[in-house]
């Protein structure tokens, strides 16, 4: 076994999943178009990912339908009008939406049994005070016969021990996977080191794998997901263009440019780039910038440069950086 970059980029075990239509909805409240969406959904099967994540499934009651789009609920009626009778069979891709601890998922109720759904897979995103919540969570969706993940967010601040609690939580659960999820995007290579094998250690003889979810507010976000890789992470996440809230994610068109597994296309999503994905640029600010840096940096939540960004003075970044150290 070598550990030159074709043995680590070619794993075909590793499996990737496109968040844009998920993580793309926090910018416009997952009003996303049903062409938006099918687009996404043909450059995701035509470019041979694994996974696409359509959605939240979000209560109708917190994020009513007057304000919020379908792909803040993944009702199976939106989801069917679009992807039709989409099944992994038929495909060779799986369906997945993001479920929230915290009271934001009516998840006893909306969920419905995978046999019924198009959808594979719910992650189930939580903070570190939520592992409790999120243990049932992943556990009624497993019994419901889904595919499931845990997603700790806002792992940069969280402490040691209220860590090794949580892990330990997951490492009973049947969860298929872990996802290291870099919220703030503070995290350099060394502590993607640490969280990636500290997660394996945990879950090690599970069968559950470890993935990574990086947000680009350091510009770190392809290096990091390239490191969780090579350390053996074998769930990835990426989307188009880097599509989403505050300074975006890891970019597909280069996480799929780095592996070397031939069933991967960048075509299909230089494409979908181009055609739905770029226009938006004329709508929404997503994309690293100096106040996410320095949020970033700050290991804080990016809500702050959010407002920079949407308000009268977006690069003002002398203001914006005096009023973020005054804080501290």
């Amino acid at each position: 076994m070598t550990d030159s970059a074709p043995w680590i980029t070619y794993r075909p075990e590793l499996k990737v999943t496109d968040c844009t239509i998920r993580d793309g909805g926090l910018m416009n409240n997952s009003n996303f178009s049903d062409k938006q969406v099918r687009e996404v959904y043909d450059a995701c099967l035509e470019a041979g990912v694994d996974y696409m994540e359509i959605g939240y499934k979000n209560s109708h009651e917190q994020f009513p339908k007057e304000t919020y789009g379908p792909w803040r609920h993944c009702d199976e009626e939106d989801m069917r009008r679009v992807v039709g009778d989409h099944s992994f069979k038929k495909t060779g891709m799986k369906l997945c939406a993001m479920a929230d601890a915290g009271g934001k998922s009516d998840w006893k109720n909306q969920i419905i049994p995978a046999k019924d759904s198009v959808l594979d897979m719910i992650r189930v995103a939580c903070y570190v005070h939520q592992i409790s919540e999120a243990a049932e969570m992943v556990q009624h969706c497993h019994d419901l016969g889904y595919e499931t993940t845990f997603n700790i967010m806002a792992i940069s601040i969280v402490k040691e021990l209220e860590l090794n609690q949580a892990l330990e939580i997951v490492a009973k659960s049947p969860a298929n996977a872990i996802v290291v999820v870099d919220s703030f995007g503070n995290l350099f290579r060394e502590q993607i080191d640490y969280l990636v094998k500290k997660y394996a250690t945990a879950v090690e003889g599970t069968g559950m794998d470890v993935g990574i979810h990086a947000h680009n507010n350091l510009q770190l976000a392809f290096a990091n997901t390239i490191e969780a890789i090579i350390l053996g992470s074998n769930r990835v996440d990426a989307t188009m263009l880097g599509l989403g809230r505050g300074a975006g994610n890891c970019p597909m068109e280069l996480l799929l440019g780095f592996l070397r597994n031939p069933k991967f296309k960048l075509r299909p999503i230089l494409d979908v780039i181009q055609n739905t994905i770029l226009p938006l640029k004329a709508e929404f600010d997503w994309g690293p910038s100096i106040p996410y840096h320095i949020t970033g940096q700050l290991n804080r939540h990016p809500r702050s440069a959010m407002a920079c960004r949407e308000g009268d003075s977006p690069d003002d970044y002398l203001a914006f950086y005096d009023r973020a150290v005054a804080d501290i």
